[in-house]
């Protein structure tokens, strides 16, 4: 095979390729020797049959899948060996192609620029330490000590209200009828909440132990028995016992109900938990501030191929005025996000950086757990659509990325208040509500512009702040 680099113009290359006619033969033989092993002809052995009988039967297609294989391996082995790496899909032109002769063609391609991630050394950013008062954490312990139920033994004589644990046994007809399952025994009611028939346990309240009461409602339209169904029904009820719900002792027996070692270890959970609330919002400051640096750095050419491509995605869904309005904000808006993917995919090449299956997986099964009960749809949805794992998997590449960037950057650390966070956090929430209303507010004029023209336009609002996500590698 010889290789010739022509036309360099930028980033643009025409490779020449030349295979020659000894080695397209060789491919030639392969190909028709697989066909030979799986092809049966009547008069001859199986496996024999002669190339001339099978080039009059499949010789257009066989030179077709000849073709399409040299051009496969030897385009690649080209920019291999040349190390070049293209930004898109080369294009081939093919010049000479025969039984018997040499195989010429040239690719185009657009190349990748070169990229100087020693630069990212020069980095820095802000990383976020919350410290939890422990007013914080008593705070969140005793919020969730009020959501434990605590139900004790009332005395006989006390009268039910709402919050009470009522327990009854009870026989239901409708129309002075029994029907099937209309007998219940130890039914437990914690008055108010409205859980069992709407409309029952208010007519509990103010009941004793030992007291017999008739309770009458509407039964549900979804009742099992539908014959029944949207009917009134009496419920005999007999109390057994009344419960009071009382106030949880915050020590060490209810630290160990809820898993940890003891009430110290329990304070030490809920506060990393407090942390951690604040954590993945903080992070996301950190990497805007590492992603805004990244644009102030300097790539000799952006490929206009992938600019065009990301315009494209950004303007899906653009009238066609509204594309010419925007097409300058639009290819600069591109243009940045490319730029930042070439330099996070270039540090992520270089630094070896990868995503296994087991981290897909993972984050896979966080998207379950997200959608409780949906399961299977999530499932159905990632296997019917490839390009949903390509952009989770690009998500988690991104985010590797990152982090090792993070490794290799200078960290300044800021130790902050709970308060200092949610002001901080409010703050940036604010700007991007701000950029957003400006966006709106630029839609809205061009719309009337529009409207005045006669031309009626729904502008797409061009994403700002945004990153091209990186392939994974």
């Amino acid at each position: 095979m010889k290789v010739t680099i022509e036309n360099k113009k930028g980033l643009g290359k025409d490779i020449k390729v030349i295979v020659d006619k000894k080695t397209m033969d060789l491919y030639l033989e392969e190909r028709y020797e697989e066909i030979r092993k799986n092809y049966t002809l009547k008069g001859f052995r199986p496996g024999k049959a002669p190339r001339e009988i099978l080039k009059r039967q499949f010789g257009e297609a066989i030179m077709g899948e000849v073709l399409d294989k040299v051009l496969k391996d030897t385009s690649a082995k080209a920019l291999e060996q040349n190390k070049i790496r293209p930004a898109t899909q080369p294009k081939i032109d093919l010049k000479k192609y025969g039984e018997g002769k040499d195989l010429e063609y040239v690719m185009s391609i657009t190349e990748l620029p070169q990229i100087d991630t020693k630069q990212l050394q020069n980095i820095k950013f802000d990383e976020y330490k919350v410290n939890i008062d422990k007013k914080f954490t008593d705070e969140r312990i005793n919020q969730i000590a009020k959501t434990q139920n605590n139900f004790q033994d009332a005395n006989e004589n006390h009268k039910s209200v709402k919050g009470n644990l009522v327990v009854f046994d009870y026989k239901a007809t409708s129309d002075g009828k029994d029907f099937k399952g209309n007998e219940g025994k130890n039914t437990q009611l914690i008055l108010g909440k409205d859980l069992f028939i709407k409309g029952f346990d208010e007519q509990l309240v103010g009941v004793k132990k030992n007291d017999t009461k008739k309770v009458e409602v509407t039964l549900p339209e979804n009742f099992p028995e539908k014959e029944i169904a949207n009917k009134k029904a009496v419920f005999d009820c007999k109390v057994t016992n009344i419960k009071i719900n009382q106030e949880v002792k915050i020590d060490d027996n209810f630290a160990k109900n809820l898993g940890a070692k003891d009430l110290i270890g329990l304070k030490e959970l809920i506060s990393k938990q407090i942390n951690d609330e604040y954590k993945n919002s903080l992070d996301m400051l950190s990497k805007n501030q590492i992603l805004e640096q990244l644009d102030k750095f300097k790539i000799e050419q952006v490929p206009q191929e992938l600019v065009d491509q990301e315009v494209q995605v950004l303007s899906h869904g653009m009238k066609e005025e509204d594309l010419k309005k925007n097409k300058k904000d639009l290819e600069t808006q591109a243009k940045k996000r490319i730029k930042t993917g070439l330099i996070l995919n270039e540090f992520g090449q270089k630094n070896n950086i990868k995503v296994t299956e087991q981290e897909l997986n993972i984050e896979i099964q966080k998207q379950y757990q997200m959608m409780p009960g949906q399961e299977k749809m999530v499932k159905e949805y990632y296997e019917k659509n490839p390009s949903a794992i390509a952009s989770l998997r690009g998500s988690i590449y991104e985010e590797k990325i990152i982090n090792e960037i993070k490794k290799q950057a200078k960290v300044n650390v800021k130790e902050i208040s709970k308060e200092e966070a949610e002001k901080l956090l409010k703050s940036e929430n604010e700007k991007a509500i701000k950029a957003s209303s400006e966006e709106t507010v630029k839609e809205t004029k061009d719309t009337k512009s529009a409207v005045k023209t006669k031309k009626s336009t729904t502008s797409k609002k061009i994403p700002s702040k945004k990153t091209k996500k990186v392939s994974k590698k």
